[in-house]
């Protein structure tokens, strides 16, 4: 089963995600943590992540797009991927049906995490000082959700069609959203 979980910084993606990874035996696909591997690896391209990060803006999609691509071709990864704020344009959304495609997968299920901008920001200084994350920062949270905010709209339109498409509250605690997904798995 592949699944996206999609929603603003903060949401709770991550949290889910690893829910997910555990009761389905699946890989998180985290661009977030796949960016900060190659920024803490100090790679050429590690380099130009951060740039982008500290200004609040999104890498770019070449970069990630390039990044996922060796994840969702790995066979033991074959239908067992739970993507984690992938995708986040509707660049990335082609470009991941493109590859789906290609290594002949499907997305079974999409997670729309809906969280206001005042519910981000209450968690992101939470988190901040639990992970101390050098992206949790006040200045670099509000450009990343209103950056989200623009590039993910066409997103959230482009898979809202789709039957296979659920939106949850996720102001809700973690274990009633964990709960509400649990109700859209057939496992």
């Amino acid at each position: 089963m592949n699944i996206i979980l999609f929603g603003p910084p903060g949401a709770g993606k991550g949290t889910q995600a690893k829910y997910l990874v555990n009761k389905l035996n699946g890989y998180q696909i985290s661009t977030g943590d796949i960016l900060r591997e190659e920024i803490q690896n100090e790679t050429i391209i590690g380099k130009k992540i951060i740039n982008n990060m500290n200004e609040g803006k999104f890498v770019s999609d070449d970069i990630v797009n390039s990044l996922l691509k060796k994840h969702v071709f790995d066979p033991k990864k074959k239908e067992k991927l739970i993507f984690d704020g992938y995708p986040r344009s509707l660049n990335q959304a082609k470009n991941l049906d493109i590859l789906l495609n290609e290594s002949n997968q499907k997305i079974d299920i999409i997670f729309f995490l809906n969280v206001k901008k005042e519910v981000i920001l209450e968690r992101i200084q939470k988190r901040k000082t639990l992970e101390n994350r050098s992206d949790d920062n006040l200045d670099t949270i509000l450009k990343r959700y209103e950056t989200y905010i623009e590039t993910t709209k066409p997103v959230l339109d482009h898979y809202s069609k789709n039957s296979n498409f659920h939106e949850i509250d996720g102001s809700m605690e973690i274990n009633e959203i964990t709960n509400k997904i649990e109700t859209f798995l057939n496992v």
